[in-house]
């Protein structure tokens, strides 16, 4: 079989095209009704819980969770939050996720509490998609500087108070790192 150099360039293309698409890659958004840009991942990073497979066994659906980096721009007056969706599974009962103290976020340097906050209004539009409709979604405060250590850490863990009082942890899918260092470039927001 022969292959020409245009079919050969065509195709190398088409393959390195193919291989930079991440679905956590940082994009800008316009809400339409309410005029904010917003600074968001394509997708939110997935949470699985720690120590356990995440699979259905014997009728018990795995708790799942969900966070994303949102950047609201409005006219150059910029705000900044953590979006968390818990999407419940059967294996255990979860906490209101928008009590005070009910998420922690654990980096190299040690736990971060979690701090409810609404969204800019008015908004329009949530920034990203939730996984299920009976699941809990909040917002929580981050500030540039808890972005950026967020970013630097190489460990990001998710700790969910459940009902019991006791904390379920999730680990994140992806290398956070690298996806919020990216994000952290994107928005112009790194200390260099």
């Amino acid at each position: 079989m022969r292959f020409t150099l245009p079919y050969v360039v065509l195709l190398a293309g088409l393959l390195a095209g193919c291989g930079g698409a991440s679905a956590v890659k940082p994009v800008e958004v316009l809400d339409e009704n309410s005029g904010m840009t917003l600074g968001l991942l394509k997708e939110p990073i997935e949470l699985l819980p720690s120590g356990r497979n995440p699979v259905q066994v014997l009728g018990k659906r795995t708790t799942f969770a969900y966070l994303g980096p949102v950047e609201w721009n409005r006219s150059g007056v910029f705000s900044y939050g953590l979006w968390i969706h818990v999407a419940p599974g059967n294996d255990r009962q979860v906490g209101d996720i928008h009590a005070d103290g009910a998420l922690t976020v654990l980096l190299d340097e040690g736990p971060l509490v979690l701090t409810p906050i609404e969204p800019p209004q008015p908004a329009a539009r949530d920034p990203y998609r939730q996984a299920v409709s009976w699941g809990q979604t909040a917002y929580f405060d981050l500030n540039v500087e808890t972005l950026r250590r967020m970013a630097a850490s190489s460990k990001l863990e998710l700790d969910l108070r459940g009902t019991d009082g006791k904390a379920l942890s999730f680990l994140p899918t992806v290398d956070t790192r690298a996806v919020l260092t990216e994000y952290v470039k994107s928005r112009g927001v790194t200390a260099d």
